[in-house]
């Protein structure tokens, strides 16, 4: 069993190691930081738009356009959709609701629409919600199906697309991330290497006095680790601080889009960048050991 002085002389020769070699040091670190910052700012964009493409999809209504008939065929049509299964609600929009609402859309920007008053283009419709998103889809097309109804639309399309961003966010996110990776393993590999060079003849006297592999390797493997720590902790500042400023502003001008709260998901986030940044580490380290210290 290791005792705890010895891994103390670990800790300080990686320590001296790494200010032996202080610009290798800071390229390392600097490198293993924006690769998970890459990550990060990737998967913040992309579990917010996955939000907010979850809040959409819950507020997903169907809107059935109606044909001109009488009175009492629109009461009968409402029953029927009403028995529908999977419907929750159903709200019939008037004519003359219908363009309220559109004089309410435009404002004082309505010239374009003067003249329409009297004979009032729009049509008839109900605006129905389902009791899941899961049932739009089929509600829409049963609707669709009954007489009287012209035109169903329901904004299925438009979840679609937002889903299909969120996928190329992070393919896109974890290609960069992936590539900067290997980078940052690459220069921590060589930042291992020069402290392995500095240290030969210290690991010759080593070797010639009977120290084992891993009591020669535990240094540098720990001074991988601590290039990799540091930038996970680095990257993970910055993310927080900047997450944190970007939900404040967007909360005051768009108050209505829904975001992911920053506390406790940057907790979990940047355990997981520390995680990724000490693997990142150690896996540049033991790629340095395997090429160039034949232990």
């Amino acid at each position: 069993m290791v005792k705890a002085r010895t891994f103390g002389y670990f800790f300080k020769s990686s320590g001296r190691s790494l200010a032996r070699n202080s610009w290798m040091t800071i390229a390392s670190i600097s490198t293993v930081a924006i690769s998970l910052l890459v990550l990060g700012v990737f998967l913040l964009l992309a579990v917010n738009v996955g939000v907010a493409a979850q809040h959409m999809e819950s507020q997903i209504e169907v809107t059935a356009y109606l044909l001109d008939m009488p009175r009492d065929h629109v009461q009968r049509l409402e029953q029927q959709v009403r028995s529908i299964s999977g419907v929750s609600e159903v709200y019939h929009v008037s004519k003359d609701e219908a363009w309220e609402r559109l004089l309410e859309w435009y404002g004082n920007d309505r010239t374009f629409l003067a003249g329409w008053e009297e004979e009032n283009p729009l049509r008839e419709s109900f605006e129905i919600r389902a009791e899941s998103p899961e049932l739009v889809s089929e509600i829409a097309g049963r609707v669709a199906g009954l007489s009287g109804v012209e035109e169903v639309v329901f904004g299925r399309e438009l979840i679609e697309q937002i889903l299909a961003i969120t996928s190329a966010i992070r393919m896109v996110g974890t290609g960069l991330m992936i590539g900067l990776a290997l980078a940052a393993m690459f220069i921590i590999a060589n930042t291992i290497r020069i402290a392995v060079f500095s240290r030969r003849r210290e690991i010759s006297i080593m070797r010639y006095v009977g120290a084992t592999k891993w009591f020669i390797r535990w240094p540098f493997i720990i001074e991988g680790w601590v290039l990799g720590l540091i930038g996970g902790v680095v990257a993970s500042s910055i993310l927080a601080w900047g997450y944190y400023l970007a939900v404040r502003y967007l909360l005051r001008v768009m108050p209505f889009w829904p975001l992911i709260a920053p506390w406790p998901f940057l907790q979990q986030l940047a355990l997981g960048m520390l995680g990724i940044g000490s693997l990142i580490g150690i896996a540049g380290s033991a790629l340095s050991l395997r090429r160039y210290l034949n232990v």
